[in-house]
């Protein structure tokens, strides 16, 4: 794993070098600076495995980690070790939030834990960054979005593209018509894995298995069901479509600007008991309210395809294409264009807004809980993004076109398909 000053270098000379290029106008903002020892915030970092982990150590260069937080006795402990100010530790969040010397919550759980820890702390009066996916279903993600705003916290979703020159980049361009009128967008995300039948075995003597799973049904333990591979079961998380969906489809909307109001999608399924459950192959398409289509496909090269009537734009985590790139050398991106992006208004067309090259995700959070700003990953985009997601999963599932509301939040008529806007929730770990 790179450590906080080895992403930060890459940060910083990744954006030079775009800058170098002519591709942006404008000032970077030193959002990487670590602040000064009174400005420090205490963070609580609940979740230390993987990326829990990974967002612990870039948190410590502007907060100190104070406490940790982890159903899984080592991994609790091995972070507790990892962090020199030998922080707390506790094996329930509940512990973690209530306490008063915690100023910030760090989520990097299971997708099925988000909600409910995001409520809870803020609830608790604790700003919040959490990965992403924001949410397991729709229905959740609009108690998230009012108890932010009742509580009035920050939070920021790790859905960190956002805050990568390339990606923002291609946005920038699509607003400012650079390929023309966009037309259609095609997004590859990868298949999901298949695997299965596992053995159901003892419960490690390690692991609170019934903490673990919160909400979801009580199952016997099963290995595969736990730590990383518990993306590839819809009890706990939604494959591909809300994994690297949350990164790809949030930017290729965050383009569009606009709202799905039409989905058709079409899937196979794995019938291996005790196996992953997710499809096995899976394809989704959308129409947007203001006339572009969207295209997701789980074959081809990981990435967005932006295509409008003058150009095209291809973008990933290595590299951003096309003529209209190329042509940035002579004919540069111009910042004071931009408008307001506003995605409270559906009625009101939404642009990117005048920003700055943000060099990290994490520095964008912690600024904006010092000035108590919106963060560029915000709850309302997040759960619009991921929204537009689970609305895959779900035609997926009901097996026929679906319609959709996006003020109302529904499938207007359609029964099965507005049953899957949320789940039954086990007792005594219910969200809200």
């Amino acid at each position: 794993m790179p450590s906080p000053d080895t992403t930060r270098r890459s940060f910083l000379k990744s954006s030079s070098a775009a800058i170098a290029a002519g591709l942006f106008v404008g000032p970077i903002t030193a959002q990487d600076k670590p602040k000064s020892p009174n400005e420090r915030l205490r963070v609580g970092a609940i979740g230390l495995r993987y990326q829990g982990s990974v967002i612990a150590h870039k948190a410590q260069m502007y907060g100190d980690i104070t406490a940790v937080c982890d159903v899984d006795y080592h991994v609790r402990k091995q972070a507790k070790a990892a962090f020199g100010s030998t922080p707390r530790d506790f094996e329930n969040y509940q512990d973690l939030i209530k306490r008063p010397d915690i100023d910030v919550v760090l989520i990097g759980t299971p997708d099925h834990w988000h909600s409910k820890m995001i409520i809870d702390a803020c609830r608790a009066g604790k700003d919040v960054y959490c990965e992403k996916p924001l949410t397991l279903t729709i229905d959740e993600g609009k108690l998230v979005r009012d108890v932010v705003k009742e509580t009035g916290r920050v939070v920021q979703v790790g859905s960190w593209q956002r805050s990568d020159h390339r990606f923002r980049q291609g946005v920038e361009m699509v607003h400012q018509g650079r390929i023309g009128d966009l037309k259609s967008v095609e997004v590859v995300l990868g298949k999901n894995l298949v695997g299965g039948p596992f053995p159901k075995v003892p419960v490690p003597t390690n692991l609170n298995w019934d903490l673990w799973q919160g909400q979801t049904p009580d199952t016997p333990y099963i290995q595969e069901r736990c730590h990383y591979t518990f993306r590839w079961w819809y009890a706990y998380s939604g494959g591909q479509m809300t994994d690297w969906g949350a990164h790809h489809l949030d930017i290729a909307q965050w383009a569009i600007n606009s709202y799905p109001v039409e989905i058709s999608a079409t899937a196979k399924y794995p019938e291996t008991p005790d196996g992953y459950d997710v499809a096995i192959d899976f394809e989704a398409n959308y129409r947007y309210a203001n006339g572009v289509t969207m295209k997701v496909l789980d074959t081809g090269r990981n990435g967005i395809l932006f295509t409008g009537t003058t150009g095209r734009i291809f973008v990933n985590r290595g590299s951003i294409t096309g003529k209209p790139v190329e042509d940035l050398t002579s004919n540069p991106l111009r910042r004071e264009d931009f408008g307001a992006y506003d995605f409270d208004n559906l009625d009101r067309p939404a642009r990117m807004g005048k920003l700055d090259a943000i060099i990290n995700h994490m520095g964008n959070f912690f600024d904006c809980v010092q000035a108590r700003k919106t963060p560029v990953s915000s709850v309302e985009s997040q759960h619009r993004s991921v929204s537009t997601c689970h609305l895959g999963n779900i035609a997926m599932k009901v097996g026929h076109p679906v319609l959709w509301d996006p003020k109302s939040e529904t499938f207007p008529g359609d029964d099965a398909a507005n049953k899957l806007l949320s789940r039954e929730q086990r007792k005594g770990f219910e969200v809200g």
